[in-house]
């Protein structure tokens, strides 16, 4: 947090965790403590839905949709050829470029069998790399400070409210469902699809307190962290200027998108960047508010609805382009994990 990185509270146990296990280390989060953690990332995606969102929604649904689904086909194609060409075990390609909800694709991802390690990596180096790429097309807007100050302002402890009340209801779903059922990810579908028709409706709002998300990232954190070893650490960095390559093209692909955006509705380019930024959602919240001119409602519309399409559609596409991968790379190419 210190050097005001996105997603720090996540990265930083994550860090930790691969320090550890590369130095020898035997400790593992209990499968428990790791559903609760899903739960609250689910939450925390369906708190991302607010009513607010609805008439811009409304207005302008058919752009909106257009370039989502062509950002998401884009990363779709370029995790089929990272997995095609063997760079990616298996379908770990295809979930480590899925463009948003870093945390929520390492849920996801582990819980369908991919490389979590590997998918964390790809993940939170291209939520990185996004959030410089940003940062240099705000024209040094100085979003670290706006972090920095963001940081400051949190209150880690607050009183409690309401909004507890429903966030407990649904992290209790959440348990139940990924502690009693096989549903992969379920402990963090259930209670994001839940949570997010309560949001909708206008029937709750959900308040996290920050030491719970804190707890949280810091458990997935772990979890993946604690699951490296030598030979995924070298597998990593032998495949980085391939992951690097993969992300440079996601961003220049997006950075088309908001071009065409830009011209069909005569938004600044700037807004329409951010708009079509491939996460991660947090960074590109904190670089808009920062940055003078730009429509805030409509880039966090878009981030949003962008994150919930992901969320959904990240299984079947994996699972189908996984297949595809396999027929293409025929018996002799290896897709186990490293």
């Amino acid at each position: 947090m210190a050097l005001a990185l996105p997603a720090a509270l996540l990265l930083g146990p994550m860090l930790a965790g691969i320090a550890l296990a590369l130095g020898g280390g035997t400790i593992r989060l209990g499968r428990v403590p790791y559903i609760l953690a899903q739960a609250v990332v689910g939450c925390l995606i369906a708190r991302a839905a607010t009513p607010d969102v609805l008439p811009a929604l409304a207005r302008h649904w058919h752009l909106f949709s257009a370039v989502i689904l062509a950002g998401i086909a884009a990363s779709a194609a370029i995790g089929w050829q990272l997995s095609r060409l063997g760079i990616m075990p298996g379908t770990t390609g295809i979930w480590g470029t899925s463009p948003g909800g870093a945390a929520a694709m390492v849920v996801m991802a582990d819980a369908w069998g991919a490389d979590a390690r590997l998918v964390a990596f790809m993940q939170y180096l291209r939520v990185l790399c996004v959030a410089l790429a940003a940062t240099l097309v705000a024209r040094f807007a100085a979003p670290a400070a706006a972090v920095a100050q963001v940081q400051a302002a949190v209150v880690w402890f607050p009183g409690p409210t309401a909004g507890w009340a429903a966030a407990a209801g649904l992290i209790l779903l959440g348990a139940v469902v990924g502690l009693g059922t096989r549903l992969s990810a379920g402990a963090m579908l259930a209670p994001m699809l839940a949570g997010a028709f309560l949001r909708l409706s206008g029937t709750v709002e959900i308040d996290l307190p920050p030491w719970l998300l804190a707890v949280s990232y810091a458990g997935i954190g772990w979890r993946v962290g604690l699951g490296f070893t030598r030979s995924v650490a070298a597998y990593a960095a032998r495949t980085l200027p391939a992951i690097l390559a993969a992300i440079g093209a996601l961003i220049a692909f997006c950075g088309g998108l908001s071009w065409l955006l830009a011209r069909a509705t005569g938004m600044d380019a700037l807004t329409a960047y951010l708009a079509a930024s491939p996460g991660g959602m947090d960074s590109v919240a904190v670089i808009a508010a920062a940055s003078p001119g730009v429509d805030f409602a409509f880039v966090m519309t878009m981030q949003t609805l962008r994150f919930f399409l992901v969320v959904l559609l990240a299984p079947p596409m994996a699972r189908f382009l996984a297949g595809r991968a396999a027929k293409h790379s025929g018996p002799g190419r290896d897709s186990g994990t490293p």
